[in-house]
């Protein structure tokens, strides 16, 4: 891979890291808000959290998952070996097709809302709050979002196989800003205020799908909607023919995450809120690391593999590994370490509790333990899909999945008969197990049919990486992480700490590469 395309990818990657940043950072601020300004004293945020929780699952199966996935390799396909005019008339089809199905789905589950909230939370059935119908009339308001955030999804595909990448990673911001605004100005006018948060999702799913708009014309590329289902165009076959196993094999950490909702909806209130709030933290390396890189990666990997350029593919490929590896070790480690301080900091005011920050520490450190095969795999994924090949990504998944189920049983059951005091952190672990299994099966197919050929230096910059991870998590325990002292701190005595904390350890992390022989440029510049 020569220097100009590294640099490209590296460029590509920060662009898409960064603009996520700032939706994440958003995020961070609407969920602090959400819970310091909603009380869940009656399971109001938990009854919200599982309607939020289906539309979204459709989202990262269907929009970011099996849609984008498939829609990307077959867009590449026509981009290269097709005229710009058949481009735009697949395009148009698909996307017409897309919304036709997105409408009946939309109609379907909002009829049926009642029925999907007891198949997702079948704890709420008897709940003493009401929680199910509560839910269910939370979902009919939020269900539409799917709609327009899988539209979304697939726009954003077009843009990012023309190396656009900035549009798509700034348009989730809009959802937090919306709840934000919803949360602390508009949710004191309604009687209930959390459905305030309802209406704001799809609000928000409304003006993402508008953001688009502008660069798709831009390019030239904007569809024009006939609101028809086409099943005969070569496109949309071959995306049908991808979606059926990329679905499943996509959305290993959705379906675990499903699971996670049903038995937490037989647990003490409060479970759902503190096991959401925990993936939360999770999503913002894995979205930052995992999704940003395999966001830039697939497209390239898709046009380097109809060109027949395996030199190129495996080069980029093992990039994409080498930085997954440099920042998922520290990152996992830093969560566990600091998860109290980091809760205590950004949420430990007025409705949220320090019990609650116990019981979501716990939920966090155990999602952050998988966080490095969680991101692997992302990485790994487009490997697969990038060459059309959607079948052993399902087997894997279909793997993991069942692990998760079983681990998930046996963890909750364990951990109640042993009376911990927190039996979802079993969930979340469960979950992170699940990551590796998941990574270890693609990663080892990948080799043994020689999909792949890992580069030599791979193995080397894992061991110094983990070197200079311990020595950073060593620092860190230098510090006085104890939880009565943070409690006693105010905002901003809490806030400087932690980021003292935060910036010096990163600081070390990278000091203690370059010392180990890892220099930046050997990432951006063949030697």
């Amino acid at each position: 891979m020569s220097s100009s395309i590294k640099r490209k990818f590296l460029k590509n990657t920060l662009t898409v890291s960064s603009f996520t940043m700032i939706s994440r950072v958003f995020g961070y601020i609407r969920d602090a808000a959400i819970f310091i300004f909603i009380s869940n004293s009656s399971g109001a945020l938990d009854a919200f959290f599982v309607a939020f929780r289906i539309p979204n699952f459709f989202r990262r199966i269907f929009g970011e998952g099996a849609l984008s996935t498939a829609y990307i390799p077959v867009l590449s396909d026509f981009k290269n070996n097709k005229e710009k005019e058949d481009v735009q008339e697949f395009i148009n089809e698909s996307i017409s097709t897309l919304t036709f199905i997105l409408i009946i789905i939309s109609v379907i589950g909002v009829l049926i809302a009642p029925i999907l909230i007891y198949l997702i939370a079948p704890g709420f059935i008897n709940s003493e709050y009401n929680q199910g119908e509560l839910a269910g009339s939370l979902l009919r308001i939020t269900f539409p979002y799917m709609f327009f955030i899988c539209l979304t999804a697939v726009l954003a595909s077009i843009l990012n196989t023309y190396d656009s990448f900035a549009i798509p990673a700034l348009t989730p911001a809009l959802l937090n800003i919306v709840l934000i605004i919803s949360v602390i100005f508009i949710s004191p006018y309604f009687k209930e205020p959390i459905f305030a948060l309802a209406w704001g999702v799809l609000i928000a799913g409304i003006m993402q799908l508008i953001f688009q708009f502008y660069p798709l014309v831009k390019l030239g590329l904007f569809p024009k909607i006939k609101f028809k289902y086409n099943n005969k165009h070569p496109g949309i076959k071959k995306i049908k023919e991808l979606m059926l196993p990329v679905i499943f094999g996509s959305s290993v950490t959705q379906i675990n995450l499903v699971f996670d909702t049903i038995i937490a909806s037989f647990l003490i209130t409060g479970s759902i809120s503190w096991l959401y709030m925990s993936d939360r933290f999770i999503e913002l390396p894995l979205a930052l690391f995992g999704i940003s890189i395999a966001t830039v990666l697939l497209p390239k990997l898709s046009e380097y593999y109809n060109k027949s350029d395996d030199k190129s593919y495996n080069a980029t490929l093992n990039w994409g590994l080498k930085i997954a590896i440099i920042v998922s070790l520290p990152t996992s480690i830093g969560l566990i370490l600091l998860a109290e301080p980091i809760l205590i900091t950004l949420l430990q005011y007025r409705e949220f509790s320090v019990h609650d920050v116990n019981m979501t520490a716990i939920g966090m450190i155990a999602f952050s333990i998988g966080l490095p095969g969680m991101i692997g795999a992302k990485i790994l994924i487009t490997n697969y899909y990038s060459r059309k090949n959607t079948s052993y990504p399902v087997r894997a998944a279909v793997i993991a999945v069942i692990c998760n189920f079983l681990l998930n049983i046996i963890f909750v059951i364990y951990l109640i008969k042993s009376e911990f005091n927190g039996a979802h952190a079993g969930l979340a672990l469960a979950t992170s197990i699940s990551a590796y299994i998941n990574f270890y099966l693609l990663f080892k197919t990948a080799l043994k049919t020689k999909i792949i050929e890992i580069d030599l230096s791979i193995k080397k910059i894992f061991i110094k990486s983990m070197i200079a991870t311990i020595i950073m998590a060593t620092f860190i325990l230098y510090f006085d992480l104890n939880l009565n002292t943070w409690i006693n701190l105010n905002l901003i005595g809490r806030l400087g700490n932690l980021s003292f904390i935060i910036i010096s350890s990163i600081i070390l992390y990278l000091v203690l590469l370059v010392m180990l022989g890892i220099f930046p440029k050997k990432l951006v510049i063949n030697r």
